[in-house]
Parts: structure tokens; C-alpha cells; sequence
């Protein structure tokens, strides 16, 4: 009976300390300030142009809850929150059903999250699990609660819940899907719409429409158990295939989400930004982007492989004088697969790491013409260890050729002999100085590339090169403000001449033979099938294995990379390696098109000979003649 007594006292004791804190966290969370609703995380991102791109945590148009069809209003009610017009922010009874079934399953098979504490959810720009973090969100619903109506809280969540194909706010969603505002939304529509937040790059009807009617379904069924339709109305649904409209009247692109993605990536690395504005106050984010290279980069890579169902591509266009990405892809299409391959993935480079290692060669005293023998070899190491790369195809000089050469056939045994020559070390340095980040193993074969790298790292390096050794920070965000205009971070330009400017200008001059007729000899240049559609000198590098294809290359006015393979890593055919190059050169044609034909300033200190692009050997009438640069004095080394 003690017992009895004593438990019904702790329990008296505990259920009156709760009450008392409950109370309390109430009456404090009352008098603090009140949010705002149509501003809290808010983010408006512009283009360089100062043209607004997108708008996320809200939508363009914040449509009044009376504008909203009340069929989209019962079924997202129905499915996500039956018990909303009558809880305070939590659902205690669907929290304890879900815990019960939690312990029953050993997995968690149902949310217990109320609308409330979703709109809270969405107004942040991390969903990190943290005890601070749900503490936080659990109080922030309260504020919430006791601010606004229930009719304010629905409101502001229907105008900022993510409905997927970059659509925020349900306004933009009904425009996208169904070219109508979302007064005007049948109950089949509305219920297709409520069912896409649960997932919204699978529930969607643009990527997925059979997953999507899937979900509808299920979301018709709790409006049936909640009283808004009748069995019979949901029997006759989704009978017939509903019409999609799928477009946005701008930026209607399969891609500019892998930009606004990476700029979101970058924003969260600004410490001048601090994350109780970025989740309480709203930010107008201007960045580099141009429209126009990303609509050109998009036309292209469609036009190229719009019917590929297991290659991927990732690609960037760059201004090299500022380091300043004006497009970014990160894979054929946003709604299929939101992983940005651009920043994210890893892959071999293959030989398009070799034009670090011929700089670090013209630094190191070789100069364009200097020779070395392409034949098959076998390099032999210590502990009887032996090295034996391949050219493509098997193809060799069986005589000496010219580093040009070397580059223009990208020759295999050449690059292998200038590596272990300047000593390993050397292209690792080089590499670092230039920009490149991750480390490097100081291994016989990264000279051939087959280290993997990120493409917004290798990146680094090549902007390096395309800027006249002249490193520039690559970046997204130009400039941060809140809504009321206040600046909160501003880009300062930083020269950093880590490259010698002379070398760099011989080096790009030596990357146009891959697309120069005068190396056509034993072999073809890489990208000779190119030249009679290039309209300007470029200084271009392709790089292919087994599994990945790349073409990067560069004018003084715009750098492009892009990349083409599988996630799997899987070998990737002969077809499909020349799709890189087609996509690089199309759009650097079509975006430079209306733009002033720039090159390179020959250095005072660089002087030029007319030479034998093979061998490097002086003749007048030789077919083979091209233009060889040297820094003064240096061209005596190979005469």
C-alpha cells in the first residue's frame, strides 16, 4: 500500500512539475517575438544580371488560403495532419501510436509530425537530427502556435512546402503541373498535389506519373475515412490519365537546379552569413549565373544524349578572369536524380591531368620541342616492381616526338617518362599550386590521370591555366543581402599569380595542336575531327578511360569542362566517349558566337620558330611546319 501511495505521489509530482513547464514554455514562448511568416527562411536567388532565378522556403506569389482550392486544403489536412484544426502543435495521440508501432516493427513506419511542426521544418536550410535541433523546432512550434491561427499556419505552409521540379509553395506547383492557379484545381489535381511533399523527387507527376497516381490514392483513401469524398467519388478517380503541363513560363530547364543547389552548398560555407538569419530572417542571393550558358549547355548535352538511359554527364562553364561559374550541370535530368555529379562525384581524369605535367616540365627547364621516344615500355622501380602503360589503341612513333605532339596524340609513354624525368613530386606540386585541393599520391601513373577527382576541384587548376597562371577562388555568390537591402557578404576579388605567365602561354598555345592539322602524322590529334567546325583558337584537352570521358578547354573569355560516364563505373563505349567533346565544343561555339575572338597576349619575353610539329627539326617545305614557342634563350635547347 506504501508503494502504491509513494508511486501515485512521484506520478502527482511529475505530471504537476510537466504542467508547470509546459505553461511556462507557453506563456514565454507568447511574448516573444513573432515571426514572420512570409519572410522566415525565405531565399531569393539572382542571376548576374540581378534577375531572379529562384525562390526557395517560399513562393513567388504568396497566394491568400481563401485563393486555394478547398478540395487541395481537405486532402492535405486528410494526409498529412487529420487533427490539425484541434491539437496546439503536436499530435500526442499519433506520438504515442507512432512510438507503440515503433517498438511493435523495430523500424519507424509512420511520422507523428503535425503541419505545424513541418512548416517549421521547412523554414530551415539544414534538417540535421540533433537533440538542439529538435528541442529548438519543438519550441519554435509553440512560438508558432500561439502567434498565429490555424488558418495563418496553413497558409504559410501551403506557400512554402516543397512539391518537387524546383516548385515551392502551392501557386507554383498548380502553374507547373497544370498551367492553372490552384483555385482552379480539380479534386483529382488537388489530390495529386497533396501527395507529392511526402517525396517529392519521386511523388511528382513530371518524373515519376505512375508513382505519383500511386500516392494519390493512398491520399484519397484518408479523405474517404476523414469525410471529405464519398467512396463512390474516389472509385471514379484516376480513371482516365491526367494532362501534365510541365513547363514554367522561365527557366523552364531540366538542370538550373544543380546550380541553384550548389549555390545553396557554397552559401552554407559564408561564416559572414550566420545561420540564425538564414533560418529566422530571409536572403537575396546574387550569383554568376548566366541564363544563357545554361540554356546552351542544356540544349547541347540534350541534343547529344536526351535518349541515354545509363550515362550520365556533368558539366561547368567558368569565367577564368574571375573564377566566377556562370553554369553548372550535375546530370541529364534534376527530377530523375538530384546528385550533383559536378561537385560531388569523383572520377578518373585521365589524360586531362597531363597539361599540369607539361607546365611543370616547361618550368623545369624542357621546352615545347623537347624529345623524348614513344615506343612500348616497361619502366622498372625498386622491389622489382614494373610499370607498363599503353598508348590508345596501341598506337606508337617508335621515334622521338616533340612534347606538342605529345600533347597533341596525348601520348601515353611520353607523359610517363616526363613525369618519373622532373620526379614524381613535381606534378603533385605543380598541381596543388595551380589549385587543385585534394591530395595527390605520388605515383607513376597520376600522369595519366587515374586519380579521381571532383570536377569543381579540377576545375580549380584549369581556371588557373585558362587565367595566365593568374588563381582565382571559383564561386557562386557574388553578393548577400537580407530583404531589406542590408549587404551581409560581398565577394572580394583575389589575385593570386602562382604560375609563371610566360610557361602558361606556351602551355596553352602547345593545347590547340589536339585540334591542329599539322600533327596529323603516324596518328591523328584527339580532337582533329573538331577543327573544321571551330570558329577561334582553342586550347582543348580531352581525356578518356575505360569508364569516363572528358573535354575541357578554354578561351580567355570562358573555361568548360564536361564529363561523361555511369554512376556504376561501368566501361563506357567508343560512342559514348566522343559525346563529351560534342557537348563541349557546340556550346563554347554557340555561347562565344556573338562575342569578341580573343586569344592570348604573346608575352615580350616568349619568341616563336617555325618548326616540324613531329620532331621538332627545322625544314621550310615540310607539310608538318607549325609554330613552336620558347621563353627567350630557351629555344637553343632542341635546335
Amino acid at each position: 500500500m506504501k508503494k502504491i501511495k509513494l508511486f501515485l505521489k512521484i506520478s502527482f509530482f511529475c505530471f504537476l512539475s510537466f504542467l508547470v513547464l509546459y505553461i511556462g514554455i507557453y506563456i514565454y514562448a507568447f511574448f516573444s517575438p513573432k515571426l514572420e511568416l512570409t519572410n522566415l527562411g525565405k531565399i531569393f536567388i539572382y542571376d548576374q544580371n540581378e534577375n531572379m532565378i529562384y525562390q526557395g522556403s517560399g513562393s513567388n506569389d504568396w497566394i491568400s488560403l481563401n485563393d486555394i482550392s478547398n478540395d487541395l486544403k481537405n486532402a492535405v489536412i486528410s494526409v498529412e495532419d487529420k487533427n490539425f484544426y484541434s491539437h496546439h502543435g503536436f499530435d500526442y495521440l499519433r506520438i504515442i501510436k507512432a512510438f507503440l508501432t515503433l517498438i511493435k516493427n523495430k523500424s519507424i513506419t509512420q511520422g507523428a509530425s503535425t503541419i505545424s511542426q513541418q512548416y517549421i521544418k521547412n523554414m530551415y536550410l539544414t534538417f540535421d537530427q540533433t537533440w538542439s535541433r529538435k528541442i529548438e523546432e519543438a519550441f519554435l512550434t509553440i512560438e508558432l502556435e500561439v502567434h498565429y491561427s490555424k488558418d495563418n499556419i496553413l497558409e504559410g505552409y501551403l506557400n512554402t512546402i516543397n512539391y518537387g521540379e524546383g516548385n515551392y509553395g502551392i501557386e507554383d506547383a498548380s502553374k507547373y503541373y497544370f498551367n492553372k492557379s490552384s483555385k482552379d484545381l480539380t479534386l483529382e489535381e488537388a489530390i495529386m498535389l497533396a501527395g507529392i511533399p511526402k517525396n517529392p523527387s519521386n511523388f511528382n507527376p513530371v518524373s515519376n506519373y505512375d508513382e505519383c497516381i500511386k500516392r494519390a490514392k493512398i491520399v484519397a483513401k484518408t479523405m474517404v475515412k476523414n469525410g471529405y469524398i464519398t467512396e463512390e467519388q474516389e472509385k471514379n478517380l484516376f480513371k482516365n490519365k491526367i494532362n501534365i503541363y510541365g513547363k514554367r513560363t522561365q527557366n523552364n530547364s531540366q538542370m538550373i537546379m544543380y546550380y541553384q543547389d550548389a549555390v545553396l552548398n557554397e552559401l552554407e560555407q559564408i561564416k559572414q552569413v550566420p545561420k540564425s538569419l538564414m533560418e529566422s530572417g530571409g536572403l537575396k542571393i546574387y550569383t554568376t549565373f548566366d541564363i544563357n550558358a545554361e540554356q546552351k549547355m542544356e540544349e547541347n548535352i540534350l541534343n547529344k544524349m536526351g535518349n541515354q538511359d545509363n550515362l550520365q554527364v556533368a558539366s561547368i562553364m567558368i569565367n577564368p578572369k574571375t573564377g566566377g561559374i556562370i553554369a553548372l550541370s550535375g546530370g541529364l535530368n534534376y527530377a530523375k536524380s538530384q546528385y550533383n555529379r559536378a561537385i560531388t562525384a569523383k572520377r578518373q581524369v585521365g589524360s586531362t591531368m597531363k597539361p599540369f605535367l607539361y607546365y611543370a616540365a616547361l618550368e623545369n627547364g624542357l621546352v615545347s620541342s623537347s624529345l623524348f621516344k614513344s615506343e612500348a615500355t616497361t619502366f622498372n622501380f625498386a622491389e622489382n616492381k614494373t610499370y607498363s602503360p599503353n598508348n590508345y589503341n596501341q598506337i606508337y612513333a617508335n621515334k622521338d616526338i616533340t612534347m606538342a605532339a605529345a600533347i597533341a596524340y596525348s601520348d601515353n609513354i611520353y607523359a610517363v617518362k616526363t613525369h618519373l624525368f622532373l620526379g614524381m613530386d613535381t606534378l603533385v606540386n605543380t598541381a596543388k599550386k595551380a589549385g587543385i585541393k585534394q591530395d595527390l599520391p605520388n605515383n607513376p601513373s597520376l600522369a595519366l590521370g587515374t586519380t579521381e577527382l571532383s570536377m569543381l576541384d579540377f576545375a580549380r587548376g584549369y581556371q588557373t591555366l585558362a587565367n595566365n597562371g593568374d588563381k582565382m577562388d571559383l564561386y557562386f555568390i557574388s553578393r548577400i543581402e537580407d530583404l531589406d537591402g542590408n549587404i551581409l557578404y560581398k565577394r572580394k576579388e583575389k589575385h593570386d599569380y602562382v604560375l609563371n605567365s610566360n610557361n602558361v602561354f606556351i602551355l596553352n598555345e602547345m593545347l590547340t595542336s589536339t585540334s591542329n592539322p599539322a600533327f596529323n602524322d603516324y596518328t591523328t590529334p584527339t580532337a582533329l575531327s573538331l577543327a573544321n567546325r571551330m570558329s577561334r583558337k582553342y586550347a582543348l584537352k580531352t581525356g578518356t578511360t575505360n569508364t569516363d570521358s572528358w573535354s575541357i578547354g578554354y578561351t580567355p573569355e570562358l573555361l568548360m569542362l564536361v564529363w561523361i560516364g555511369n554512376d556504376e563505373s561501368k566501361d563506357i563505349d567508343n560512342e559514348a566517349s566522343k559525346y563529351s567533346k560534342e557537348i563541349w565544343l557546340e556550346t563554347m561555339e554557340s555561347y562565344l558566337e556573338d562575342k569578341q575572338n580573343t586569344w592570348y597576349e604573346k608575352p615580350t619575353n616568349v619568341i616563336s620558330t617555325i618548326k616540324n610539329a613531329i620532331d621538332g627539326t627545322i625544314n621550310t617545305k615540310n607539310k608538318n611546319n607549325t609554330l613552336f614557342y620558347y621563353v627567350k634563350g630557351s629555344q637553343k635547347e632542341n635546335n
